[in-house]
């Protein structure tokens, strides 16, 4: 019987440590973040420099503050109105390390032409 409380007592004795030790080691590893389930978005504005299947460079500004910005363009891209040089567009995209990457492009639709001025009367 003197065994069997020995025995006993030596296996709590060693399981305790180890138990308060495998504790201690999930404490100290930091909580895994959640992925975000959507990636963040961005959108900005400009006129379509050039534009292929793959590519759209838009410009920003005008005069010397005119800055180029080039996205790539998949087929998961969406596409709205006539995406030509010249042409206003909005683009939604999101960042894929360093690559801006188009989620949608929309066309400003194109201003009517102005009408010329009705020529003055003459008395």
């Amino acid at each position: 019987m003197l065994k069997v409380t020995k025995a006993a007592v030596l296996a709590v004795a060693l399981a305790v440590p180890v138990a308060v030790f495998a504790a201690q080691g999930d404490a100290k590893k930091p909580a895994k973040k959640e992925h975000a389930a959507a990636v963040a978005s961005h959108t900005t504005s400009g006129t379509v420099k050039s534009s292929s299947d793959t590519s759209l460079v838009i410009t920003k500004g005008s005069g010397k503050n005119a800055k180029d910005e080039t996205f790539t363009v998949n087929a998961s891209t969406k596409k709205d109105g006539d995406i030509a040089t010249g042409a206003k567009v909005t683009v939604a995209y999101t960042m894929d390390g360093t690559n801006m990457v188009a989620t949608s492009i929309k066309a400003a639709p194109a201003k009517p032409a102005k009408k010329a001025p009705a020529p003055a009367k003459t008395k």
